[in-house]
């Protein structure tokens, strides 16, 4: 060992450094591994420099419902309403997605794929989230242009918004003309606007576009009934990227005319207890097939504004 030389013992450290460390744990490991290494790190992991910025989408795409619950709540409430970023699928209920929004006033990133929040709890709780400048709703099936409009009005920094939906969810689709209106007249700051699938038509889209004067990157995948001019496109002041509607997929070609508007939580004994037997379970079913599919499609949506299909 050379001479002189200070050595520092690791529970030493600020808890701020050992958040942004333990920031790159996997969540079972941050939650049952590390509060047992010693009382400084099991005090790390109590207090909200770990949780500023909850990511469990992949965790929550093979999870029993009722555990994204449970977990939600337990990380919120450690984040002491210094949460920055909510990144989950499957979120069950109103009264989950109140629970985030009474604690996320600074919440500036939102992204609930899947989740089951309707139009009346999002008009309801959106002046709580003033300060998010990036949304994710896609596959969100229980909202519409009602909510759409209410989160414009509200979150006047919105840069971001993301509301792709699944395209094998062909017979349940409905036109979304409103929710592009909505877009339209409720979010012109957007930079980055991500509506693959949507049941939408080239008049709507054209809307968007003249309205969100800002908007640098749109993705129409999958939309068919959308047919813009390049040269239109060109002609605008800000250069914006145009993905789709061409995708070359097996789901190609179905036209949206088609359709008809038809304090245990501290006890980590019970964190090791269930809430980790989902990891390795192949289950079949739709909505665990369709989360599989979703996250290849359309993960990688970040503050970067970086397209994520791959």
């Amino acid at each position: 060992m050379e001479a002189g030389v200070n050595f520092r013992n690791w529970a030493d450290l600020l808890p701020d450094a050992l958040g942004l460390i333990f920031s790159h744990l996997s969540l079972q490991e941050t939650l049952t591994v590390v509060p047992r290494v010693c009382k400084s790190w099991n005090q790390a992991v109590l207090g909200p420099y770990c949780w500023q910025n909850i990511n469990i989408l992949d965790w929550s795409y093979r999870s029993n419902p009722d555990h994204i619950d449970h977990m939600l709540r337990l990380l919120v409430t450690r984040s002491g309403g210094a949460l920055r970023e909510i990144t989950v699928s499957g979120i069950l209920n109103d009264l989950t997605f109140s629970f985030l929004a009474d604690h996320g006033r600074s919440l500036q990133t939102l992204q609930i794929p899947r989740c089951n929040i309707s139009d009346a709890i999002v008009e309801q709780i959106s002046t709580k989230l003033l300060a998010v400048t990036f949304m994710d709703l896609s596959y969100c099936r229980k909202i519409s242009a009602r909510a759409l409009s209410a989160i414009g009005k509200s979150c006047k920094s919105l840069v971001g918004f993301r509301r792709n939906m699944h395209p094998i969810d062909i017979q349940e689709r409905r036109p979304q003309a409103e929710e592009a209106v909505a877009i339209a007249a409720t979010m012109p700051r957007l930079k980055h606007l991500e509506m693959a699938y949507n049941c939408v038509d080239t008049n709507n889209v054209v809307e968007i576009i003249e309205r969100c004067k800002e908007l640098e990157f749109l993705d129409v995948r999958g939309c068919w009934d959308v047919k813009l001019d390049q040269d239109w496109l060109d002609k605008r002041v800000v250069t914006i990227t145009v993905l789709g509607p061409h995708v070359v997929d097996q789901f190609e070609g179905h036209s949206c005319s088609d359709y008809s508007d038809t304090d245990s939580f501290y006890d980590y004994a019970s964190l090791d207890d269930g809430l980790w037997d989902d990891d390795d379970d192949d289950d079949d079913d739709e909505d665990r097939v369709g989360g599989r599919l979703e996250l290849r499609f359309y993960q990688g949506f970040n503050e970067n504004y970086t397209n994520g299909w791959v």
